[in-house]
């Protein structure tokens, strides 16, 4: 009984520090990250060049450590009769309650990342829980550790970025890519193509991007139609992506990160 009162002590003082923690952060709790990874399924999906999705992320963490990460809810495959095409509606996606989604996931905060378009062909997932977001159903497909420099808003615009994958992708043969070339002679294929900068990003326009980008010294763009399927790797999961000022998303290729550079 001694022990358990200590122990029991020790979580009230915990709380407290939370509490604190949150108002003098202006955080809305200390969010417990759930278990939305525990039980995946592996899922593959074709033909998604073009096609609309949303990836509406929950961020749980600990105010006082300052330790923040994000759970990401991809929208594909879902939200439609047959599981093709669109599975972001713009009839759904636009009445989400950002505030509500927040309350009705006990999260810390929550960003609503699409709608976007796909720029690869295939892709293979493991997904873990599907939530509901007001009508907007998502499968859970990655943890996501968030960046200082993302939570103070800085610009990361051709900058490169460490991040986890543990999904599959590939441009099949006959297909365009979106390629940036950077000083360094790195290269980088884009993934997924924003419409929440810029709602007018027509996917026909995509290869006559580069006259619209204000592209940093050294760097070029080129939308070549591939040759040979283009399958994106890891380094034992690990890889680098970037993104452009539209918010357009690109993974690293060429070395490790790719069967080929093209």
């Amino acid at each position: 009984m001694h022990h358990s009162g200590k122990r029991n002590g020790f979580k009230f003082i915990l709380k407290l520090l939370c509490v604190f923690a949150v108002l003098m952060m202006g955080l809305a709790g200390c969010a417990t990250i759930p278990q939305d990874d525990v039980q995946l399924t592996e899922m593959k999906f074709d033909g998604l060049m073009g096609q609309r999705y949303t990836e509406i992320l929950l961020v749980f963490g600990n105010a006082v450590k300052g330790d923040y990460m994000a759970g990401v809810y991809n929208t594909v495959g879902l939200n439609s009769p047959d599981g093709k095409g669109d599975s972001s509606p713009a009839e759904i996606l636009d009445k989400i309650d950002m505030k509500k989604v927040k309350k009705n996931h006990d999260a810390l905060s929550t960003v609503k990342n699409g709608p976007r378009l796909w720029t690869i062909d295939h892709l293979g997932v493991k997904a873990g829980q599907v939530r509901d977001f007001q009508g907007l159903k998502a499968h859970w497909v990655m943890w996501f550790p968030i960046p200082d420099a993302i939570r103070k808003g800085e610009d990361l615009s051709y900058q490169a970025m460490p991040a986890k994958r543990d999904t599959a992708m590939t441009i099949w043969e006959g297909s365009r890519a979106y390629i940036l070339d950077d000083p360094q002679g790195n290269s980088w294929v884009m993934k997924s193509a924003s419409l929440i900068k810029d709602s007018d990003q027509n996917f026909e326009d995509l290869k006559d991007l580069g006259s619209r980008l204000n592209l940093p010294a050294g760097w070029k763009f080129r939308s070549p139609i591939l040759e040979k399927n283009l399958v994106f790797m890891t380094d034992n999961g690990k890889t680098q992506i970037t993104q452009d000022e539209l918010g357009n998303t690109y993974d690293r290729v060429g070395g490790l990160y790719s069967n080929y550079k093209p």
